[in-house]
This record gives structure tokens, sequence and C-alpha cells, in this order.
């Protein structure tokens, strides 16, 4: 393995702020020496929505949206769900990204356990959120400044609703076509895009009646919507230039404000992508030599840089469609994972990290400062600061406090420590024995079929009888195990 060092080895912040130098990263991230609990992290801000008008967010600190598989087959909350949503309401955090992520269509699930947004379940996802209020009251003293969004999505070509794929693509891409085993697969039609637009625009309706303080329109991570804006190559009215691959995002919006006057719209968006990385003869992520150069969409033509140009010009796009919000990740969990989800222990599907997860982190961190100083009008939330583990809030209030995000979003860690926000904020000493450190099996589980949650730190899930398959799944692959 590359030379890596452990962010838990490192155990103070003139450490961790070596370490930044020593990978010359510290042009593009910054730590503060202390977190103030009554400084940055801790002010209020507010999101302004075209049509939704003002929302009045209490702290900087976000929950990040996370794919589930712990509902049931037809698309309903369980307790294990319900579970999860109180402990995000007991954070602290005053933003909820969208909680996770919520299929339109029974179709377009990542998984047989995924959330759809139905006639049939939209009431228990209410009572999601109605669960993490609550919660959030008891452990907060109040809620009148949480803001809580329903995240929409369609997995397209990484639909699996019943276990198997079921693609459903934008446009056709060799690659990751051939990784899939589907040849050259079906491209979804002008006419199946413009029935997708009403799903989308009916689950808003139903999350406006859910009581959810705004939607977003999912374009990340290779999914549906994040593959139309690489369509360059596709025909027809939602492909080709830069209007024809947003017309997807100008339709929803545009049906949106139609049908649900005053939901606040946000999106999450890979600000980046690269091509495919697969693992060479040692494991390592390495280009995929089968990808040929082509558009990714924030990248450069190398599938290995970025280029933020047409990121600047979708920007753009939704401050003129009166969306005031956005949140930024980067590449995909399919097949760039060290883009989006830096991690020192890769997922039993995975690569070993080409090179120190932390500058991956970094970068992320980076991109959206320069996104966030150039379009000032928004509220941006930024994404890879799990990774930072113990100094997860030295690097948020440093990024905070000099304008470089508005927003702090946290994913994996949520499931280990959903009570750091709190625990910042309130001037508590950390409970480093719950900080995640990127074991992945919060991967490695669902993609083997098992429901969702932190096996290595949450004493709950470790009680589970699924933490022995998940151990011996792992231990076939050839994983290290942490008991």
């Amino acid at each position: 393995m590359t030379d890596i060092t452990q962010i838990k080895r490192l155990k103070t912040p003139d450490e961790f702020q070596a370490r930044l130098a020593e990978l010359g990263l510290t042009d593009l991230v910054g730590a503060d020496d202390q977190v103030d609990p009554a400084g940055a992290l801790a002010q209020p801000f507010t999101v302004v929505d075209g049509a939704a008008g003002d929302l009045t967010v209490g702290n900087r600190f976000c929950v990040l949206p996370m794919e589930g598989w712990d509902g049931t087959t037809d698309g309903a909350p369980t307790e294990l769900v319900a579970r999860r949503w109180r402990r995000f309401g007991e954070s602290g955090a005053k933003l909820v990204w969208g909680g996770e992520a919520v299929a339109v269509h029974p179709d377009g699930r990542a998984n047989p356990h995924q959330l759809i947004s139905g006639d049939a379940t939209i009431a228990a996802i209410a009572g999601l959120r109605e669960g993490l209020e609550t919660a959030h009251r008891e452990a907060m003293g109040g809620a009148d400044d949480l803001v809580v969004g329903l995240q929409l999505t369609h997995s397209g070509r990484w639909s699996r609703p019943e276990g198997e794929p079921l693609p459903q693509t934008a446009h056709l891409h060799p690659e990751l076509d051939r990784r899939q085993g589907i040849g050259a697969a079906e491209v979804l039609s002008d006419d199946q895009l413009d029935e997708l637009v009403g799903y989308f625009v009916a689950a808003a309706v139903r999350a406006q009646d859910a009581c959810f303080d705004f939607v977003d329109v999912k374009h990340c991570h290779g999914y549906l919507l994040h593959e139309l804006l690489t369509g360059v190559d596709r025909p027809g009215r939602y492909g080709g230039d830069f209007e024809g691959r947003t017309r997807f995002l100008r339709e929803v919006v545009a049906g949106i404000r139609s049908e649900a006057p005053g939901l606040a719209i946000g999106v999450r968006l890979s600000a980046y992508d690269l091509g495919p990385y697969e693992g060479d003869a040692d494991g390592i992520g390495v280009p995929s030599p089968g990808a040929a150069p082509g558009a990714n969409f924030g990248g450069d033509d190398t599938g290995t840089g970025l280029d933020l140009t047409e990121t600047h010009r979708f920007l753009g796009l939704c401050g003129e469609l009166g969306i005031g919000m956005v949140c930024l990740t980067a590449g995909s969990p399919y097949y760039n994972p060290h883009a989006q989800r830096p991690a020192y222990f890769p997922p039993s599907d995975g690569y070993a990290p080409p090179r120190d997860p932390l500058i991956d982190a970094a970068v992320m961190v980076d991109a959206a400062a320069r996104l966030t100083c150039a379009h000032p009008d928004l509220t941006f939330v930024g994404s890879g600061y799990s990774y930072f583990q113990q100094w997860l809030g030295h690097v948020a209030q440093h990024q905070v406090r000099t304008g470089a995000i508005t927003s702090v979003g946290i994913g994996r860690n949520m499931l280990s420590y959903p009570w750091m926000p709190a625990d910042l904020l309130a001037g508590e000493e950390l409970r480093t024995r719950l900080v995640c450190r990127t074991f992945s099996d919060c991967t490695t589980g669902p993609r083997n079929g098992l429901i969702s949650g932190c096996y290595p730190l949450d004493e709950y899930y470790k009680a589970l009888p699924e933490r022995r398959e998940l151990v011996a799944i792992k231990r076939r692959a050839g994983r290290k195990v942490r008991r």
C-alpha cells in the first residue's frame, strides 16, 4: 500500500497540521488549533429559496443523506430506519439534508430495501421526520431552527429493485456497461424521462404534505440525474448541449414550483467526477485501462483531474431557478469511491486507496471552497469531513470561519457517533472510541445484502447476528477484521 498515515495516530492538532503540510495540502484545507463551542460552528445561517422564502438553520452542522438497506421490500421504513433518524435528531445538527435516499419509483431503487415515496409509504416517512424532530427537541431544547429535507432519487444505471441489476441508463458507457455485464444497455427514451419528471414532482408534493421543509433533487454519485449531465452524445431533448443535459432539472423544478408552491428545493451534486478505477495486481486503485477518456462532469479529459467549468455553469443555473442550497460531493461509490468516500480500509468490493485518502478529502474540501467563493448567493454544504475523524471539528471550524463553506456535512460518522456535533458545540471532550475510522463495514455489509449500520462501533449492531456474517464476508475477501 502507498504511504498512508492513519488519522487516529495523529494525537495533537500540531501533528495533524504537520501531516497536512507533509502532503502539501495546507493550501487546500486548514485546521484550527482549538474548537470554540460558541464560535463559527454555532452560528445560524439563512437559506434563501426563490419560491419558498427564507429558511433559518440554527448551526453549521448538517446530516448527510445515506442509502438505507433496512426498509421493507415495499419501501416503508422499519424500526431500524426510525432508530437511525432519531439519532440524526439527537446529533445536534440543525440541517438534515434529506435523511436518506428515497426512490421516486419502485424500479429506481438501488436495493430491494430502499425507501420509496408513494401514497402507501408517505405517512410512515412523515413519521420518520416527526421522530427525528421529537428527538432533536428533547436533546437540544427546541426545534424551531431545525430544517429537514427529503432526498428524492432514481438510481438509473445502478438500479437493483429486486436484488438483480435493472440498469436504466441515461446514455451508453462502454466500460461501465462491461462491468455490469449488460452489453449495450437500453437507454431511457425522452418519453420515459418525461414520465420520470412526473414521478419526481409527485414525490415532492407528498414530501410537502408530510411537512418536510425541502426536497433534494439528487444529481450525484453516478445515479440517473448525475449521469444525464454527461450525456453529450445522447440524442434528443435530454442530451447533447448543456441545455439538453440540464433539461430534467429544469422540468422538475418547474413542476415542483407549480404543484408544491412554498416547498424549498436543494440539489446534492457531484461537483466533479473521475473516470472508472479498479484494483491493479496489488489491489491498489488505478484508472481502468478500458475506460476511454470522455465526458466526466466536473472532470478533465484524462479522467483523473478536475475541470469545474461546467460545475460553475450548473450552479449558475441553480441560482437562476431560485434554488438556494447545494450540497457538494464528488465521484461515485460504484466506480471511483476514493474520490467520494476516502477510506483507509476499502469495502469488500473496492480497491486499496491509490494515495493517502487525506489528499482526496482535502481535494473535495478545496473544490467546495472554490465553488462557495464563486457563487456567494448560494448556500453550500460540504462533504468529505468524516475522514478527518477526531480533527473534524478543527477542519470544519476553519472552513466555516474563513467563508470556505456555509455548512459542514457529516455522513459515515453519523452512523457511529451521531452526537459529535452536540459534543463539539457543548465543549465536551470527544468520545474518540465512537469516531468513524473508515472501516467501510457500512458499505461492505449492504453490498453483501446485509442491513445498514456501523457494525464495528455501534453496540447495537455489534450484537446482531449479521455482524458474524460480515466478519465471514470480510475474511473471504481478505479484508482486516476489527473485533
